[in-house]
């Protein structure tokens, strides 16, 4: 049966108070008790409709969380004031000290950092394998491990997972599969392919105005609550709650996201088809020789395209960064990190969101100095976008003499087959 996140959402409905059409912004901090034996029932445990404290649960997050449970098909979700709050509040809710993680190699960057240089404080020790090759999965897991995690598309080599494949071996072997979806949201439900719990930044293409930062864990009715927890939360404990009119503009804007994402990806890919027919080393999994495309294919909702992200090589940094100021100055987009906004952005990720990986291991992963990533926008003419994009590399390479050629033992594809 066709999963449709998109009508999930809309099929939510909320009232204001007084009957308006979006629903009231609660924002208490803490809320009041008809009876003392009430509010020590919710210590114990939740009751519905009774609020204890925002840190807890807020009645405008709880709105969003219900949308976003519904767009991820899970049972329910949270909604935290980051992604990386999203991110480590599950992998400490879920690891303890002598538990093992294995990860994908390639990850955001704050991802691997927290995973390479936070968890061993813990005593979680983390392995990262690449996650295109099952074999390397399954051979790391061993009796310690908790957690398997990874991007559905990776940050920011946009390597596709096979989340059917890795869902039905993590059940094999009794572990929790943790998928990212910030990429691909609408695009790929990992749930419905064996993911346990999915964790989205919102601050990305969910939000969309580049104005809130935030995050969001999806998951079973009993992962969530263990996330709030009074005594044991990583949640409810560390306190990284949503502010409630954030929640509430979120919300808002997650009802459009379905129309964002199909213009992202009909943008996306037009400038992918361009690049790639000039000759220069493009990745984006919506080429049909991608190395990840019949995957996505094969796990992808219909409608929504193959998402925003493109990946460009320049093969130096100095060409890339170049290229990146030429681009803001003729007004394709702005030189900034994150992605999903409405205009084009670009960065170079070996040297912005992918730093926190160590010069070596990102040579080693095929993250050079020279790629660009570039998250594509709303634009309405697409068509005059790539033609400023194609005169700004050519602008770039004839000053630097040379022109940006696809050479395959130092191309993306390449890299990706290695």
């Amino acid at each position: 049966m066709k999963f449709d996140p998109a009508q999930n959402i809309q099929n939510l409905q909320y009232f204001g108070e007084f009957g308006g059409v979006n629903p009231s912004i609660e924002d208490s901090s803490t809320y009041t008790f008809l009876k003392a034996s009430k509010m020590e029932e919710v210590f114990e445990k939740e009751v519905e409709g009774c609020y204890l404290y925002s840190r807890h649960w807020n009645p405008t997050n709880r709105y969003l969380s219900q949308a976003l449970a519904r767009m991820e098909n899970t049972e329910s979700a949270v909604v935290t004031a980051s992604g990386m709050a999203a991110i480590t509040s599950t992998l400490l809710q879920l690891c303890s000290h002598g538990d093992e993680i294995v990860s994908s190699r390639i990850v955001y960057g704050g991802t691997y950092a927290f995973l390479k240089n936070v968890a061993p404080r813990f005593g979680i020790r983390t392995h990262f394998v690449d996650f295109t090759k099952l074999g390397e999965i399954e051979k790391a897991i061993t009796p310690f491990t908790k957690v398997v995690y990874c991007e559905s598309v990776s940050n920011p080599l946009l390597e596709v997972a096979d989340l059917q494949k890795i869902g039905e071996l993590c059940k094999r072997y009794s572990v929790k599969f943790i998928v990212d979806n910030t990429f691909t949201p609408m695009i790929l439900t990992p749930a419905n392919w064996g993911a346990d719990v999915v964790i989205h930044s919102l601050t990305k293409f969910i939000n969309g105005t580049s104005d809130t930062v935030a995050g969001a864990v999806c998951g079973s009715n009993e992962f969530i609550h263990s996330l709030s927890d009074v005594s044991h939360g990583t949640i409810m404990l560390l306190g990284p709650v949503m502010d409630s009119h954030r929640a509430a503009s979120i919300l808002k804007n997650l009802h459009s996201l379905h129309l964002r994402m199909q213009q992202h990806s009909k943008n996306a890919f037009y400038i992918a088809k361009l690049l790639k027919a000039e000759g220069y080393d493009i990745r984006y999994p919506g080429l049909p020789d991608a190395p990840g495309h019949p995957v996505l294919k094969r796990l992808m909702n219909q409608g929504y395209g193959f998402g925003g992200m493109v990946l460009l090589n320049m093969g130096t940094r100095e060409k890339a960064y170049a290229l990146m100021e030429r681009m803001q100055q003729v007004n394709i987009g702005y030189l900034a990190v994150s992605l999903g906004y409405y205009k084009t952005l670009f960065s170079a990720p070996g040297s912005s969101t992918s730093s926190e990986i160590p010069e070596g291991e990102r040579d080693a992963l095929g993250l050079s100095d020279g790629l660009v990533r570039i998250s594509i926008g709303l634009d309405s003419d697409i068509e005059e976008t790539g033609r400023k994009m194609l005169q700004c590399i050519s602008e770039v390479t004839s000053t630097f003499e040379s022109k940006v050629v696809t050479k395959p033992e130092s191309s993306l594809y390449a890299a990706a087959l290695q």
